[in-house]
């Protein structure tokens, strides 16, 4: 997609592919009618076709909905549009939704208000069209991400949409809000209308031009249980979900039942998601030890099983999914939908050679000793929907994503997100230079959360030199995740802080 001298003011993806956008109104008013309009017209500019009819190669339907009101999923486009218009696959549906600014100060005060509460009260979340419990999740996320948070699930579940437009505005736009499955709501400041529309037109094309890489592949011979038993990595990612869930890492997970009672739910989104991943190196394989997929079934990260645990060894050619190796003797669900961008981010970094005592604690790195391994560079890898709010720039180093990414942030699963990483961390300083004296490197997704990843430490089992970062305030972590671009500063000489 070519970018005139005048928008050079949108970094934009190389990537953007040419779309068919086409536009099924739900409840609607005269607001939300001229913004859809203008919308269409901006993707006709830009060279993407649009129609009132969608069709086999629509790529997305836009569509709108009443602030505050469910919507049956019965006619919910996100369950309904295949039988209704007769399509092989299901299009991506993003929701416009129309508030006042006062409505939404009001909405946000309020959630607010019961977050602060001293104690979760039900009472306090019913809300039309959602289920009974639903105020763990809303409690939770409101915990993790503020009131917006809980105000996007709420829209979310009774939309029954995940992607939503939300703009603000009673007679023109003031800004608009654009929320995704992981809990994203970057923000469109519509002072210049030009700049308002060719954002929100841009913001879908990123999200439909990428593709999920969740397709794995199952290869080679089975590991036998007595030799996974023998291994000392599944001990190993067990003992760091436990201390990662001390320090109150992941997040609970998300299932829509909690939410909004939805029968017909399977086609259109998993029934749940985990939120987060980590994986580890073990030598004798080789390959990755890594958590498995939560969109299969709930995962509790501080409490794995050897069930809950798969290996991935590679990347498939075609560059869909990753490749896994099966356990004989024990359950052999899909590894993480971040599997792939798990492995890959080894590919364009050196690997080195290291050698293992018993309990997988590194003796010391480039020995001329008989149990010699050659390992990646990282060792260990922690993907949890977090934010840095600082770290000791002696000890760690933050690699910076491609500049799109902080404009156009892509979701989880996708190829796009797997090579914004791989780029990032195929940067940095610490792991190509076996000299470099810091440990950690990281970086941070803007409206998702944070990658870490560790050196190969000598007396260190795996993620212990993260968490013990964690617990020095080298690496300060929070709830907090920067929605757009963003920086670090150093301050008083000691540790690089924030600023957004």
């Amino acid at each position: 997609m070519s970018i005139t001298e005048k928008e050079i003011s949108w970094t934009v993806h190389n990537w953007l592919k040419k779309i068919k956008v086409a536009y099924v109104p739900g409840s609607t008013n005269p607001f939300m009618e001229n913004v859809v309009k203008d919308l269409l017209e901006q993707f006709q500019k830009l060279g993407h076709i649009t129609s009132s009819q969608p069709d086999n190669s629509t790529d997305v339907i836009l569509t709108t909905a009443n602030f505050g009101e469910p919507i049956k999923w019965r006619t919910a486009l996100m369950f309904t549009a295949r039988k209704r218009f007769g399509l092989e696959k299901l299009p991506t549906v993003v929701t416009i939704i129309q508030v006042s600014p006062a409505r939404l100060k009001e909405s946000l005060e309020y959630f607010q208000e019961v977050l602060d509460n001293d104690q979760i009260s039900p009472e306090d979340y019913d809300i039309p069209g959602l289920a009974p419990s639903a105020y763990l999740t809303l409690y939770e996320q409101g915990k993790r991400g503020g009131p917006m948070l809980s105000l996007m699930r709420t829209l979310q579940s009774q939309a029954k949409c995940i992607r939503i437009i939300l703009i603000v505005g009673e007679e023109t736009p003031i800004e608009a809000y654009t929320f995704d499955l992981v809990g994203a709501h970057p923000r469109t400041d519509a002072t210049d209308p030009e700049y308002f529309l060719r954002d929100l037109a841009f913001r879908i094309l990123t999200a439909v031009s990428t593709s999920e890489i969740t397709n794995h592949q199952v290869v080679g011979d089975s590991i036998s249980l007595e030799q996974w038993q023998r291994l000392s990595t599944p001990a190993a990612m067990r003992k760091a979900g436990l201390e990662f869930g001390k320090r109150n890492f992941f997040t609970q997970m998300i299932r829509i039942s909690d939410l909004v009672h939805v029968p017909a739910i399977d086609e259109a989104i998993s029934r749940q998601y985990s939120e987060g991943c980590f994986t580890t190196w073990d030598p004798e394989i080789p390959g990755l030890i890594a958590t498995i997929t939560g969109s299969a079934r709930p995962v509790e990260k501080d409490n794995l099983t050897d069930d809950e645990m798969a290996i991935i060894i590679g990347v498939r050619k075609d560059g869909i999914g990753a490749l896994v190796r099966n356990v004989d003797g024990k359950r052999n669900d899909p590894p993480s939908s971040e599997a792939v961008e798990m492995i890959e981010m080894d590919f364009p970094l050196p690997r080195i050679s290291v050698e293992m005592q018993p309990g997988n604690v590194v003796a010391n790195i480039n020995p001329p000793g008989k149990s010699v391994y050659e390992v990646p560079v990282a060792r260990s890898k922690l993907h949890g929907h977090r934010g840095v709010q600082s770290y000791n720039p002696h000890l760690i180093e933050h690699v910076s994503l491609d500049e799109p990414y902080y404009h156009y942030p892509v979701s989880c699963s996708t190829e796009a997100q797997a090579r914004a990483i791989r780029d990032a961390f195929s940067r940095s300083k610490a792991f190509n230079d076996p000299n470099d004296p810091r440990q950690v490197v990281f970086t941070v997704l803007p409206g998702h959360g944070v990658v870490i990843a560790e050196k190969w430490v000598p007396g260190k089992v795996p993620f212990q030199v993260i968490w013990e970062f964690m617990d020095s305030g080298d690496l300060q972590i929070e709830n907090f995740i920067p929605q757009g671009p963003l920086n670090y500063e150093l301050e008083n000489d000691e540790k690089m802080v924030i600023k957004v």
